[in-house]
């Protein structure tokens, strides 16, 4: 592991797979929000940006859509189905 950063509090180790991994002053690793919290002062990683609601919005439409289009094909099959009883029953 290759030394990135060094201060009194914590050092920073970049690994061979290319991530990072933080000690603390009493030699022990630093994981979660802590870790997240000093890697992006450092600006080695980029904070993940929020998902927009508008991506979410041409998906609903699609479901409502696919949901319309199966209801029509449910009538237009029962449709069919139900001269072919009547003829039956005539016959």
């Amino acid at each position: 592991m290759e030394v990135v950063a060094r201060t009194d509090e914590y050092t920073i180790y970049k690994k061979r797979n290319q991530r990072y991994a933080i000690r603390n002053r009493q030699r022990q690793w630093v994981r979660g929000d802590d870790k997240v919290t000093i890697l992006l002062s450092h600006k080695l990683i980029e904070a993940p940006t929020p998902k927009t609601p508008e991506a979410a919005e041409p998906e609903a439409a699609a479901a409502e859509e696919g949901e319309a289009q199966q209801a029509e094909t449910a009538e237009a099959e029962a449709a069919a189905e139900s001269p072919e009883e009547g003829e039956e029953a005539a016959s």
